[in-house]
């Protein structure tokens, strides 16, 4: 099973040496594209338009709703949105707005703004460009009812963003300008319009330097849909960000007429292959240089970030973020020899000691912008940023390791004050549409409790077996592991699960019952005593056998019908969208299986 799957994940390797995988495509994409090259210029893209209707047409659930991807639940989001733009269309399905009725308890105006606003609440990234579309198709008719943005924040220098509590997380100011200065237009001019609307010329300046070469913010079709429909319909159809938008759509669009949540996640989707293939893998010296080369070498103008980081691909529309970043300092780990100095390294390393948070976690993109949830910190980020310090302590100077061990303490610390009392961790970014509440807090343990087990902390070996301890009880009969206790098995979490267990049971060079476990013990690197305060982790090596041993059934039962690589949405931005992405089945499942004969090899030895 190992070797089918490494030569299968090997055959996925493109041209130029990346692997890029495939995104689902997305509701929500190609309906904000469709409207998007629909208000810019519908005869000049007719051909798109309508292979993009025909395809959301042809993917409509049964009841006149849709998922984020093909294989989601109806949603309201993607049904709103698919619903705005075929209605802007004339081709809207009386079964939508039957759905969408039932869902807002109404389809005017008063209803869909609040449903909409308490459906994301104090996060306006989302909800205000899906009320201004809405709008703009035509399907709200009141533009009062539709709260402002204060675009013209923008123009005032990067460094204080974080202290003007903006209603927008920190990588979306393209779309609190475009959005709105479409908002501005169409309000009533008050006694305070002539003073914003003087903003507009500077604020549509930010928005171009903003705007990467190759045309998508994010390189996400949505975002640049949203950016370039409001700048068409603020009077800007012509306006070189529009027409460099259009663009954009235009070469992502797929065969089919649809388009993907994202271009591709090339930097990440790397990093998973060669932490899944392992120092054995083909040309390794040619990827470790490939790799270290896509790490950021100047202050992005998107965010602005220094230099250092690396983003989820090596496209111009990519921004530099600490999951990322940290997979790609293992990953380079994984590939270098004889533990030799890479300039990179120290750079990405001090990049992550930079951003940490003043609550000890890791953010996503931006340090300081706390209040909203992407800009918070994130369990399975911080661990993962834990684990690149701690993969790289004894080659760094010095000084960073003296900041790394600082890091380290007040990581171990976030992680302890935010584990729940059963044990688990609930990730930004992963999440399960199957799940009660659509979160997943076996992805956050897992990923988590396989970080802290890297390390020789003694905090960290005990909130690592406190995890393990949640992942062990929610494991299901059939030995696989949804995204949370009660979910239907998936292999993307059963994969990362065993990944896990098979880290915490695998540790020969001391005893979990050594470690110090209260939370007043020292940090240092290879400080263990003979102190015990966690009762549950005794059994940890032989209960973890026995789930292991199920859990890899499970794996080869997908894998001998072919199921394996079935799509699996997960969630994105805090269980709010869907995608899927087909090589994180075979990158997950691969690394869990040589993790597990890794351990066997070393116990028979």
């Amino acid at each position: 099973m190992i070797s089918a799957l490494s030569q299968d994940l090997l055959a996925r390797q493109s041209p130029g040496g990346l692997w890029r995988g495939s995104l689902s495509a997305s509701a929500i994409a190609t309906s904000t594209s469709v409207f998007a090259l629909s208000v810019i210029d519908k005869a000049r893209y007719a051909a798109y338009v309508e292979a993009g209707v025909k395809w959301l047409r042809a993917t409509m659930l049964p009841g006149g709703g849709w998922g984020d991807t093909p294989e989601s639940k109806a949603n309201m989001t993607a049904t709103l949105l698919s619903y705005a733009s075929l209605f802007y269309l004339g081709a809207a399905p009386e079964e939508t707005k039957t759905y969408l009725s039932k869902q807002f308890g109404d389809i005017g105006d008063e209803h869909i703004v609040n449903g909409v606003l308490k459906y994301y609440g104090k996060d306006l990234t989302f909800s205000l460009p899906i009320l201004v579309m809405c709008a703009s198709a035509g399907m709200i008719t009141r533009w009062d009812a539709i709260p402002f943005l204060p675009f013209e924040l923008a123009v005032l220098p990067q460094r204080f963003f974080r202290f003007l509590n903006l209603p927008v997380v920190s990588y979306a100011i393209p779309a609190l300008i475009a959005v709105g200065i479409l908002r501005h237009r169409k309000g009533k001019k008050r006694l305070f319009y002539p003073l914003r609307e003087a903003f507009v010329k500077k604020s549509l300046n930010v928005l171009t330097r903003l705007q990467p070469s190759g045309g998508g913010f994010l390189e996400a079709a949505p975002l640049t849909a949203f950016v370039s429909m409001c700048m068409a319909c603020a009077g800007y159809a012509t306006h070189a960000v529009t027409r460099k938008a259009a663009g954009f759509l235009v070469d992502t669009v797929r065969t089919n007429g649809a388009w993907p949540i994202d271009t591709d996640l090339a930097g990440w989707l790397t990093a998973l292959s060669v932490k899944a293939l392992g120092p054995e893998i083909p040309d390794r010296e040619r990827l470790l240089e490939m790799i270290a080369g896509n790490a950021f070498t100047f202050k992005h103008p998107f965010t602005g970030a220094q230099p250092g980081g690396w983003g989820w691909s090596d496209l111009p529309g990519a921004v530099p973020d600490a999951d990322d970043t940290a997979g790609n300092l293992i990953a380079l780990h994984v590939l270098q020899k004889d533990s030799r100095y890479i300039p990179e390294v120290s750079k990405g390393i001090e990049w992550l000691l930079n951003l940490q948070n003043k609550d000890g976690g890791m953010p996503t993109f931006c340090k300081g912008w706390g209040r909203l949830p992407f800009d918070r910190s994130s369990p399975d980020i911080s661990a993962h940023s834990l684990a690149a310090f701690e993969l790289w302590y004894e080659t760094l100077s010095g000084k960073l390791r003296q900041r790394c061990d600082k890091s380290i303490h007040r990581l171990l610390r976030w992680l302890e004050k935010t584990q729940a009392a059963n044990g688990s961790w609930t990730p930004l970014w992963f999440g399960d549409q199957d799940a009660a509440n659509e979160q997943s807090p076996v992805y956050g343990t897992a990923v988590a409790v396989e970080y802290l087990s890297m390390s020789r902390r003694p905090l960290a070996i005990c909130l690592a077996a406190k995890g393990s301890d949640y992942l062990l009880s929610a494991q299901n009969g059939d030995g696989g592991w949804g995204g949370a206790k009660g979910a239907p098995s998936k292999v993307t979490f059963t994969a990362r699960a065993l990944s896990a267990l098979s880290r915490v049971a695998g540790k020969t060079d001391y005893n979990l019952e050594d470690a110090v476990c209260n939370s007043d013990a020292t940090n240092s690197r290879f400080d263990v005593t003979a102190d015990r305060n966690l009762s549950t982790s005794s059994g940890v090596a032989k209960d973890c056998d026995e789930a292991i041993a199920n859990g890899t059934d499970f794996l080869y039962r997908r894998f001998k019908d072919e199921t394996l690589n079935n799509a699996e949405p997960v969630g994105l931005y805090f269980a709010r969208l869907w995608y899927s992405e087909e090589l994180y089945n075979i990158t997950f499942a691969l690394h869990a299986l040589k993790q597990i004969r890794n351990r066997m090899t070393t116990n028979n030895s």
